[in-house]
């Protein structure tokens, strides 16, 4: 059985993709949680094949992780940035709440935007405020000048929606932008569909 060592010395000596996602597999298939300082250099290598394996090897180890990828943000790569906003999006820990935020507000990446949304989504809010801010967030996201985020957006706003659990005023600012998202003057048709399902299934829950 291979160890951790020998599988990264196997990712070190990998000089094309096909070798790379090979031993990116390999490490994976460890599911050893000290295997996560390697996983995330992997996202750094400009290398979407690997970095899509070496993300749901990370999120394969669980939440035990999450510091991890708290700490490895590259203000350098987006594309490593926002491999690393997806993993802490789909452990969907209350830890990741911070950085999801930050990054849905600040980051120029569309993509680690969309990722954040998203993460935004579907954390598991353990305190009354962190919902709260996941729904701030949303709200914030749903008037973001690239669509894909206003999309996610309208996917967000539909999850806290249905769950019952936003306080009236939280709930009416909510169904205020999935309007303005399904209306006219949103500019991009599958946001307006989008949104207008996400009113259709709130509405009719």
């Amino acid at each position: 059985m291979t160890d951790l060592t020998t599988a990264v010395l196997e990712l070190d000596r990998a000089t094309s993709t096909p070798e790379l996602v090979q031993a990116t597999r390999g490490i994976c298939a460890l599911n050893d949680a000290n295997a996560a300082p390697t996983l995330i250099k992997v996202l750094s290598y400009n290398n979407p094949a690997v970095a899509a394996i070496a993300t749901q090897g990370l999120i394969a180890l669980g939440r035990a992780i999450v510091p991890n990828l708290l700490s490895s943000m590259d203000t350098g790569n987006y594309g490593a940035r926002a491999w690393v906003v997806k993993a802490l999006a789909a452990l969907r820990d209350p830890r990741g709440l911070d950085l999801l935020d930050h990054a849905l507000r600040a980051d120029i990446a569309p993509s680690v935007r969309r990722s954040a949304t998203r993460g935004l989504a579907e954390l598991d809010p353990i305190q009354a405020d962190e919902l709260v801010r996941c729904c701030e967030g949303l709200l914030h996201a749903g008037v973001d000048n690239e669509w894909v985020v206003r999309y996610a957006a309208a996917y967000g706003l539909e999850r806290r929606l249905m769950t019952n659990a936003l306080k009236p005023s939280l709930q009416t600012e909510a169904m205020t932008v999935l309007s303005q998202l399904a209306s006219a003057q949103e500019p991009v048709r599958v946001v307006r569909q989008r949104a207008d399902l996400a009113l259709f299934r709130v509405s009719n829950r």
